[in-house]
């Protein structure tokens, strides 16, 4: 038993990532029994890198005074995820149990939404007063955790940033040189309530290490670590992608079956309604496909078409969302141009079509009615793809939210409906 025991701890120092996504796939009260027997540090080291749900409900199963010390250890960031995703009573309880200073400080964290640069900072900054000579900073920073030192940002004796100092000139400077004198003015950094995407262009667009984050006051209470946004940038990526097929942001892999069934069946309903109405369009045209039932083997290739020329418009135009590429006023000119490139996609499919389903059919009539019906659906489903994250955008919704179930429900039922309506019309071109 005791070798098993140093089996696990070894690999937990030596492979915490892998340890972690290990542990993701016992039950919860499995996980609790081995967290319980690791020591303080390794334990930390697992709980911090396991999923804040996850990571909440196995606390919960922890003895009080081992929470305590565990969250104690952790970075109050981290902390502050994982207390979100505890009931009120077992959260409460939690932070009551804590030291008061710390207690306050992951009250003041969780206060930000986590996608604000408050819920993304690292509270840990180190700051230099700029009232300081060199040699009193110099030794300031030597009693300074190395995990808190990214840039040499100096206040005033309020907390307010009013500048940041490069590293290479405190060590050249004269001991009795003043930090006001070598700092300098021009530095970049963020309200606590900004977005994360506009933190994330930030980012991309100057390669900062970190960025410096302030209250309305503009003193400096936090750093955004250049990785940790382009983690939580990832994270939010894969949400998006979950979210547009109608599964919950928030979800994981080994998330609770309770939590699937929540977030996906109200979207999976909406699916069945739109399925509904497609086979109503179907349901319309009956009699023409039972005239010519080469019609019902061809229409999954229209609609098929259709979906993903609206699927790639889907994708450009949310990525541009996200990067702050499309701004306001520039909707109409996307949309624009994603439908004259539905148009022209469609025109060349339509051609290649139409061609191969006369050496199949031998029917001109068929091979027009399905070229038309191509070019058509082609067109709108340029449009859809670009207008509805847009759209969505505007009522204050999230873009991402299933736009492609609308999508596809406007391209299948756009699709039927001009493939069998051409047939309609153009019947005594079909029928011998």
């Amino acid at each position: 038993m005791k070798t098993l025991e140093s089996l696990v701890r070894k690999f937990v120092e030596g492979h915490p990532q892998d340890a972690a996504k290990a542990l993701e796939e016992l039950e919860v009260d499995e996980a609790a029994k081995v967290m319980q027997k690791l020591s303080l540090r390794l334990g930390s080291l697992l709980l911090e890198r396991l999923t804040p749900q996850r990571a909440g409900a196995i606390l919960e199963k922890l003895e009080p005074d081992r929470t305590s010390e565990m969250l104690t250890a952790m970075p109050p960031r981290q902390v502050a995820f994982i207390l979100q995703y505890l009931d009120m009573g077992q959260r409460e309880a939690t932070l009551a149990a804590l030291p008061e200073s710390r207690a306050r400080q992951l009250r003041e964290l969780m206060q930000y939404p986590e996608d604000t640069a408050g819920g993304m900072m690292e509270p840990r900054v180190v700051s230099i007063p700029s009232d300081l000579d060199v040699q009193s900073a110099i030794a300031r920073l030597r009693k300074a955790p190395r995990h808190t030192l990214y840039y040499l940002y100096v206040t005033d004796r309020e907390g307010k940033l009013v500048g940041v100092l490069n590293m290479r000139n405190l060590l050249l400077a004269s001991p009795k040189d003043s930090i006001e004198s070598l700092m300098s003015r021009e530095l970049l950094s963020v309200p606590v309530t900004m977005d994360r995407q506009d933190i994330l262009v930030l980012i991309r667009r100057h390669r900062f290490l970190a960025l410096p984050v302030v209250d309305d006051e503009g003193r400096l209470i936090g750093i955004i670590r250049h990785d940790e946004a382009l983690r939580a940038g990832q994270s939010e990526a894969f949400a998006d992608v979950q979210k547009m097929v109608g599964a919950g942001g928030d979800e994981r892999a080994f998330s609770p079956i309770s939590t699937v069934v929540k977030r996906r069946l109200p979207w999976l309903y909406v699916n069945l309604l739109t399925a509904f109405a497609a086979a109503a369009v179907v349901g319309i045209f009956e009699g023409t496909i039972q005239k010519v039932t080469a019609l019902a083997v061809l229409l999954p290739i229209v609609s098929g078409q259709g979906g993903n020329t609206g699927a790639q418009a889907l994708a450009v135009v949310m990525r541009g969302i996200a990067l702050r590429e499309i701004l306001a006023g520039t909707e109409k000119r996307v949309i624009v141009k994603e439908t004259l490139g539905g148009l022209l996609n469609g025109l060349a499919v339509a051609v290649v079509t139409a061609v191969a389903v006369w050496v199949w059919s031998r029917s001109i009539g068929l091979s027009l009615v399905i070229g038309l019906a191509m070019i058509v659906n082609m067109v709108v489903a340029g449009l859809s793809g670009a207008a509805i994250p847009i759209i969505l955008r505007a009522l204050k919704r999230d873009p991402a939210q299933s736009s492609s179930i609308f999508l596809t429900t406007v391209t299948d039922v756009v699709g039927f409906a001009c493939f069998l309506g051409f047939a309609s019309i153009f019947m005594s071109f079909l029928v011998k």
